[in-house]
């Protein structure tokens, strides 16, 4: 669905993006993520047609972004950070008025605001004010607005932005379900929605693809393999604890997450991913500790992230 081959942006001699490639296939949700600056923003916008390239190839739904631009963009839905909406207009003539923009044509318009209504669920607010509208309101008719000429792709940049936990919630559920039917690039700052919603994740740091792969298969970058720490919660002193475990030659680093009432919790970490429950229960068998915990700390996607943008 997406074809990235070596793609540059500069403006005014800063390179903002430098050279990267990638590919997104049909029917996946991918998660664009980066720091502020990364060139994630400007990469979406070169996707929808909204800023020409300084040097590469894109190709949407096999059509090259420039070379045949309308073409390529019928097949796009997009949805900016900033959703520009006309306030002085209700939904329905807001969406009647932007699918005629984008070639829907006769009836077929308003069989495509009802159903994208339905979808979003504007039902309740369709021939309401868009200026009356919460920011939540106003996001699905972003997103309605986004997929009014049914795209088969559909790129989102920070879809939640200024929404309520329950607002962001409903609109994860609503991409969720989009993704049975399009093809999703995301991108967000929240990235426990990003984990609860893609199957994959793209990180750009400084204008560069730095990972492309599941969070799961990333997460054997970070916290020993991927297999994560070992938590373990013993009733010992943490010091007399921390002596212990080191003393096993597979352990990396002991640390002591807290110690009360006479029991200690320990992150354990291995050299090379070596799964170390076995010799840790030992040592607890050994010393004749009392054990209440012990389980397997995974590698979130905000430690990969951070683990392969920071400085």
């Amino acid at each position: 669905m997406i074809s990235v081959e070596n793609l540059t942006k500069e403006y005014a001699g800063f390179r903002a993006v430098q050279g990267i490639s990638f590919a997104v296939q049909q029917g996946e949700i991918v998660g664009f993520l980066g720091p502020n600056g990364a060139g994630k923003t400007t990469t979406m916008r070169i996707l929808a047609g909204y800023l020409p390239p300084t040097g590469g190839t894109v190709a949407v739904a096999g059509h090259d972004i420039v070379a045949e631009s309308l073409e390529a963009r019928r097949h796009v839905g997009y949805m900016p950070e900033n959703v520009p909406l006309y306030t002085d207009l209700r939904v329905n003539e807001y969406l009647a008025y932007r699918a005629r923009l984008k070639g829907v044509k006769g009836k077929k318009v308003g069989e495509r605001v009802e159903a994208v209504n339905r979808l979003c669920h504007l039902e309740d607010v369709k021939n309401k004010i868009i200026g009356n509208l919460s920011k939540g309101y106003r996001q699905r008719v972003g997103l309605a607005d986004a997929l009014v000429h049914e795209p088969d792709l559909l790129i989102l940049d920070e879809p939640t932005i200024g929404l309520d936990p329950h607002q962001i919630r409903a609109v994860r559920d609503l991409i969720r379900s989009l993704g049975e039917r399009h093809t999703i690039l995301l991108s967000s700052h929240i990235l426990s929605e990003v984990e609860a919603v893609c199957t994959r994740v793209l990180i750009l740091h400084r204008g560069r693809i730095e990972a492309s792969d599941t969070a799961e298969n990333l997460a054997r970058l970070v916290r020993g393999g991927g297999l994560g720490a070992i938590r373990v919660e013993v009733s010992c002193p943490s010091e007399e604890a921390r002596r212990e475990f080191s003393r096993l030659a597979e352990v990396e680093t002991v640390h002591c997450r807290e110690e009360r009432e006479g029991w200690s919790i320990l992150e354990i970490a291995s050299k090379g991913g070596k799964d170390l429950r076995d010799e840790i229960f030992s040592v607890v068998q050994r010393q004749n500790w009392r054990l209440r915990e012990m389980s397997r700390v995974r590698a979130s996607l905000e430690d990969i992230f951070v683990e392969l943008t920071q400085d």
